[in-house]
């Protein structure tokens, strides 16, 4: 159970990470909710809006409704993913284009120092089943990252569907709601809805995450209270099958004209940089390196944040203190 006197500054600040690692194709919000000391807090709080909480409103009772909810932890966690997304939408997809080496190693280092500090505070010596659940997530994170995007949703109820969908991703860890929207072909709609200020379909998408939200997260904070080990190995599994999405030096494999007349890359593979180099130039390896190690350095310094944030709200010294 999560300290629920954790700073709402420190909430904030984790929105903010949640919500610039849900933009990108490839990372997911969960991971950072993880390593940030907030995941089983964020699955309560999310589970708890149920019939219960409505009738609560129903009565008036506004406070207890708002306490049953945890509301001031999800309203300002909201207010930090909704402040990334609409300020760095656009920064991020710039890096995408224009930088995009340095971008993918740093987030390849993020995600694979949380994939080994999961395995190690959560999942420890796995036993049969934990390692079961283990293969099984990386197999299946691995197999979507290796899957050919396409054009499967449009219109109003696309849009809706795209929501649910990718909330259930963004929400698990290692499998990112952007990637999922990236394969349905609905990434770059509702990347232009984001930047466009296109409130109808950003209406019908927020829809779609609600409705996707509220469904997926009491069973999966179900999972978490009773088979917690082996849900912990699973989740352990999808961030380090992602990592075949996350590497950097990607070749083509296949691509599409799309509606508007442009060639997309649909389907890409992993390749060694110096196979890369061959058809794309510099592999910026070393830029990459440094990048990844950066990376690795904010998982780090994310959970002494969260540790030193619980510490101080509990008024305890932090590890690192005398």
């Amino acid at each position: 159970m999560q300290d629920r006197r954790t700073s709402l500054v420190g909430i904030y600040l984790r929105g903010l990470a949640m919500g610039s690692a849900d933009v990108v194709p490839g990372v997911s919000g969960g991971t950072i909710a993880l390593i940030t000391g907030i995941y089983d807090r964020l699955l309560a709080a999310l589970s708890n809006v149920d019939v219960g909480a409505l009738r609560m409103l129903a009565r008036g009772d506004i406070r207890r409704a708002w306490q049953h909810v945890d509301g001031s932890f999800l309203l300002t966690l909201l207010a930090g993913i909704a402040t990334a997304v609409l300020t760095l939408a656009e920064l991020i997809h710039w890096l995408m284009a224009h930088h995009p080496l340095p971008l993918w190693s740093m987030f390849f280092g993020l995600v694979l120092t949380s994939a080994v500090w999961l395995v190690q505070q959560e999942v420890g010596r796995p036993d049969a089943r934990a390692w079961l659940a283990l293969v099984a997530g990386v197999a299946l994170a691995a197999s979507i990252g290796l899957s050919p995007a396409g054009e499967l949703l449009s219109g109003t109820w696309g849009v809706f569907l795209a929501g649910a969908l990718a909330i259930c991703a963004m929400i698990l860890p290692g499998i990112s709601g952007s990637f999922i929207l990236l394969l349905i072909g609905m990434y770059q709609p509702i990347i232009a809805a984001v930047t466009g200020r296109d409130l109808l379909t950003l209406a019908e998408f927020a829809a779609g995450c609600a409705t996707g939200l509220l469904l997926f997260t009491r069973f999966l904070h179900w999972l978490l209270e009773h088979t917690r080990r082996t849900t912990m190995a699973l989740l352990s599994g999808f961030l380090f099958g992602s990592l075949v999405t996350l590497w950097p030096w990607q070749h083509t494999v296949s691509t599409t004209i799309d509606r508007h007349g442009d060639e997309r890359v649909v389907q890409t593979a992993p390749a060694l940089p110096h196979t890369w180099a061959v058809e794309h130039g510099d592999p910026q390896w070393l830029l990459c390196l440094l990048a990844a190690i950066a990376g690795a350095l904010v998982v780090i310094v994310a959970h002494r944040l969260s540790t030193a944030d619980e510490s101080s709200a509990r008024g305890e010294p932090s590890a690192g203190g005398d």
